[in-house]
């Protein structure tokens, strides 16, 4: 039986993947407006906010939800 392609959005993508496309997609000052994190807000960087969200499980599950919303393909 033949692996099926996995159908989460997430699958293989790497979290600073996530955070530079959201970047490029928002710019930091919308994705601050949309996911109030001191990180997005504070003299962002894509350094700085890897390091908050790889030690909050909050934060990234937003970031994760917000990437799955808007620049993830969308599925079946």
């Amino acid at each position: 039986m033949p692996d099926s392609p996995s159908k989460d959005p997430l699958h293989g993508v790497t979290l600073e993947t996530i955070v530079r496309s959201l970047e490029q997609w928002y710019g930091w000052p919308e994705l601050a407006e949309r996911i109030r994190i001191r990180c997005f807000t504070h003299d962002p960087s894509v350094k700085s906010a890897l390091v908050f969200l790889r030690r909050t499980p909050w934060a990234r599950a937003k970031v994760e939800e917000l990437y799955r919303r808007t620049v993830a393909p969308r599925g079946d």
